[in-house]
């Protein structure tokens, strides 16, 4: 065991894996309390354990919060509502279909019903989008990339998966609340600009952290899943 890994597991689990694992749900109201620096290393220290391809290691972190963050939401804002096209630099999934889109809308019906917002309230639907795009209005934005040297393969990017798991648990384990987020980096230059992104580096994906706001109505939604009969295949058992 290295003095690195001694800094990993100085600092306790509040929690057990399990609770973990069954209690976290995505957070997209946060309270006013400050994350400490401190904190985030904690959790990154956590996160950074997590698997990788003959132990690539192919991601980094670019931890963003005050001043920077907002010119961050504010960007993301103006452009989209101004119409300027979606430039994240991962490339975007196809439209959803079949089950797969079924899911997005449950969980937005979900969603909508804790939050009060009407099928026919365009003024309220707008609003929550634009919530997506200033990241959730959280005091603290993680941005995850992975080495530019790497693009167009698909294992460094399973890999971001990975960590970015590792970090949302991580999270959660020290009473933080996070939401993966691809809404707060569909404006890459944005991101790029005040995040101070270097250019050795492809803008994966993003996560909103912070204390969630437990009055916040839309906490309060955990997504159905799948459940074991239908999502595994046992052979040879």
């Amino acid at each position: 065991m290295t003095a690195d890994d001694d800094v990993a597991l100085a600092a306790p689990p509040t929690m057990a894996y399990d609770d973990v694992v069954l209690g976290r749900r995505s957070i997209r109201g946060f309270s006013d309390r400050d994350v400490s620096r401190e904190v985030v290393e904690q959790i990154i220290d956590l996160a950074r354990r997590a698997p990788s391809s003959l132990n690539s290691q192919p991601w980094n972190f670019y931890v963003v919060t005050g001043e920077p963050l907002e010119r961050i939401r504010a960007g993301n804002v103006e452009r989209n509502l101004a119409g300027v096209p979606d430039t994240r630099e991962f490339r975007p999934n196809p439209a959803y279909e079949g089950h797969h889109r079924e899911r997005q809308i449950g969980v937005a019906k979900q969603l909508f019903a804790a939050m009060g917002i009407e099928r026919h309230d365009k003024p309220a639907r707008q609003d929550w989008v634009l919530r997506g795009f200033r990241q959730f209005d959280a005091p603290v934005s993680v941005v995850i990339t992975y080495d530019r040297e790497l693009h167009g393969a698909d294992i460094p990017v399973f890999d971001c998966g990975a960590v970015t798991n590792a970090l949302v648990n991580a999270a959660w384990s020290r009473g933080l609340g996070c939401c993966i987020n691809s809404q707060g980096i569909m404006q890459s230059p944005v991101v790029r600009e005040h995040a101070g992104i270097a250019d050795d580096q492809v803008i994966m994906i993003c996560v909103a952290m912070g204390y969630p706001d437990d009055s916040f109505p839309a906490n309060s939604v955990v997504s159905q899943r799948k459940d074991v009969a239908e999502a595994a295949v046992f052979v040879g058992f």
